[in-house]
């Protein structure tokens, strides 16, 4: 019995080691200045993923890395809420308004054709997932753009600078900059004056 939870004991220090490890190697990807907020709790590292807030921004977002390598990046004095999911890469600008409730995602999560997807729940179980099939693309928020609350930015999309999207928007495609945009899928509705910007 002694010789037992002699073994136990090793296995568990082992375990320890390695878990104490993963988090050294996660945690190096994470930058964010002290004058910046950063729900860590909301937080989901893979091995190699870079997150970096700039200085005076507030992430209260869940930030959700889907493979390993992925990058977010937030500029300065931005406000981030909802989720962001990367599996290549989110860049958020400076000074950018992210309200509640908002996805930006920067892959399909899986293939449109059933057979490259039907093994996609089994192999969570064993935390496997096959990419290939999925299309990724990144995203990229430019400085002084406001995403209105409850909308979606998929995959590959650009927000040029100071574009204002609607609440409970879709954006399927590019939104030029200094214009605002909204609907399902989100068109743009006007360009903003110059005293607008």
């Amino acid at each position: 019995m002694v010789i037992a939870l002699d073994i136990v004991s090793k296995i568990l220090h082992k375990m320890a080691d390695k878990l104490d490890e993963i988090t050294k190697q996660v945690s190096k990807g994470v930058r964010v200045p002290a004058s910046a907020k950063l729900n860590v709790g909301g937080l989901k590292l893979k091995s190699g993923c870079q997150l970096t807030v700039g200085e005076q921004s507030q992430v209260l977002a869940s930030i959700i890395f889907d493979k390993e390598n992925a990058s977010i990046s937030i500029g300065h004095r931005s406000f981030v809420n909802g989720v962001l999911i990367a599996a290549q890469s989110i860049d958020v600008g400076n000074d950018v308004l992210i309200s509640w409730n908002v996805t930006v995602v920067d892959h399909d999560s899986h293939s449109i054709v059933f057979s490259q997807r039907s093994q996609d729940a089994v192999d969570w179980l064993t935390s496997k997932k096959d990419w290939t099939p999925v299309k990724i693309a990144p995203v990229k928020i430019c400085d002084k753009a406001w995403v209105g609350f409850n909308s979606i930015i998929l995959k590959g999309i650009t927000i040029g600078e100071g574009a204002v999207i609607g609440a409970g928007s879709v954006v399927t495609k590019d939104i030029p900059a200094w214009t605002v945009a909204a609907g399902n899928p989100a068109r743009v509705i006007r360009e903003m004056s110059e005293d607008e910007r």
